[in-house]
């Protein structure tokens, strides 16, 4: 079968264009834009990319078309592929028509933390000889591809709960109907798709009416939006997970206080230390997550704590890209206020009293509608300089922000400029967070390359 993938350079999208080539499909997909890491897979993976949305695409003929949620009505590819009458699908129906059905699913949803929890799951499942499929949004390190079909029974999947098509606008998760799952937090998001906090938890309860009665529920406690959620039903058993559970379910007693080592206790009782190379209470929540998911799908909590000691991590989840001249830079994927804060949070726990410079894109839906405008401010408090990319397109002033910040914030509409002067400003021993869901116009790249002219003189 020949599938042709519209937004093929998503996260999601380009999973499924890879899970589909490993069934033996013939996948070919165009988008508008693309940057690593789903470039650099598609590239590895020999997966023909159309670039833009011209219409004339269609003359390929593809036996499906699987139409990605970033398209609407109005575009010129989508009205030809209406008025021709090829057969079309979205990717979460494709997904669980083609890959999950007969599997056992492990879905993490939530609003942060889905791509490295599900990641860490994988991982868990994977280490414990389960060979376990999965797609994830994002590229684990470990595994250095987004998805994978795998021999085992057990598929673990990033659960996002934006929109599923233009057709559908149920949320993605609502089609995987796992038998466990991972509620890992519940906030505002998606300022395109959902007018309010309410919307998004109707999908949420929508996922709980697909849960079977034998399956597992993974809620973080204390999370009280999530609790509205379940007060409207809940049809399958809940452990809960979270640092400051007590008296029942997963938590962890800190061995540091970066995160960076702590041990696991169910119902209180010990079940393994994790001593890894990630850092963030937010991360220590996440592995809890996922270690009580995999004791679910039969993984003993010892073994999934050892195999979470050689977890890699996620690119562009506080990845290190490199370090010039003591100067060191890291890209994060933080897209919302509170992933903004438990970034930098993670971040000053581990480097202590040393310089954190925070670069911020707003490029998400969400920030670009300035929903978030009056928190971003906040969520900043932690870094010792802070600097905002205005895009010329973003629709509100970041202005505001930075007076919000204070004199140590500054506001920087083109990017050259702002290699410029981080290269200029930085010094020895400081720690450069450039935080943004895009290339942002391959800043970092750019600033390390900056700096290593700095150094030698070039």
């Amino acid at each position: 079968m020949h599938l042709h993938i519209i937004g093929v350079g998503g996260t999601f999208m380009g999973g499924v264009a890879a899970l589909a080539q490993a069934a033996g499909h013939r996948v070919t997909g165009c988008d508008k834009a693309l940057y690593p890491p789903m470039s650099t897979q598609l590239a590895a993976l020999g997966i023909e990319v159309i670039e833009g949305h011209d219409p004339a695409q269609l003359d390929l003929r593809p036996d499906v078309v699987v139409v990605g949620n970033v398209m609407s009505r109005g575009n010129p590819l989508i009205e030809r592929l209406l008025d021709s009458g090829l057969p079309y699908t979205s990717g979460p129906e494709w997904l669980a028509q083609h890959v999950l059905r007969g599997r056992w699913t492990l879905a993490v949803a939530g609003t942060h933390g889905k791509t490295t929890t599900t990641s860490m799951l994988a991982w868990i499942l994977d280490q414990a000889g389960l060979e376990p499929g999965f797609l994830i949004g994002g590229v684990a390190s470990d595994f250095e591809v987004s998805a994978r079909l795998g021999r085992g029974r057990h598929f673990v999947v990033e659960a996002d709960e934006y929109d599923t098509a233009f057709f559908d606008k149920r949320a993605k998760f609502v089609h995987y109907r796992p038998r466990t799952a991972v509620l890992n937090n519940l906030e505002y998001d998606h300022a395109d798709i959902y007018p309010d906090l309410a919307a998004i938890q109707y999908q949420f309860h929508l996922l709980m009416r697909c849960m079977p009665g034998n399956g597992r529920l993974l809620v973080h406690g204390g999370e009280g939006r999530l609790e509205e959620v379940l007060e409207r039903g809940c049809w399958t058993p809940r452990e809960y997970f979270g640092r400051e559970v007590r008296g029942g379910g997963w938590s962890a007693s800190l061995g540091s206080e970066d995160g960076s080592r702590f041990t696991v206790l169910y119902d209180e009782l010990v079940q393994g230390e994790v001593n890894w190379e990630l850092i963030g209470l937010h991360n220590v929540d996440n592995a809890l997550a996922a270690i009580g998911a995999a004791h679910h799908a039969g993984v003993d909590p010892a073994r999934a704590c050892e195999a979470l000691g050689r977890f890699k991590g996620v690119k562009r989840r506080l990845e290190l890209r490199g370090r010039v001249a003591g100067v060191s830079i890291y890209d994060d994927f933080a897209h919302h206020p509170t992933a903004v804060r438990t970034t930098v949070d993670g971040l000053r726990r581990r480097v202590g009293t040393a310089r954190i410079v925070a670069v911020l894109e707003p490029r998400s839906a969400t920030m670009r509608r300035g929903v978030h405008k009056q928190e971003l401010a906040d969520s900043l408090a932690g870094a010792d300089r802070v600097w905002l990319h205005q895009p010329s397109d973003l629709g509100w002033d970041l202005s505001s922000v930075a007076e919000a910040v204070g004199p140590r914030a500054s506001v920087c509409d083109d990017v050259g400029e702002l290699v410029v002067r981080l290269a200029a400003e930085s010094r020895e021993d400081d720690h450069v967070l450039i935080m943004s869901n895009g290339g942002f116009g391959g800043l970092h790249g750019r600033l390390l390359e900056a700096l290593t002219a700095r150094e030698t003189g070039a």
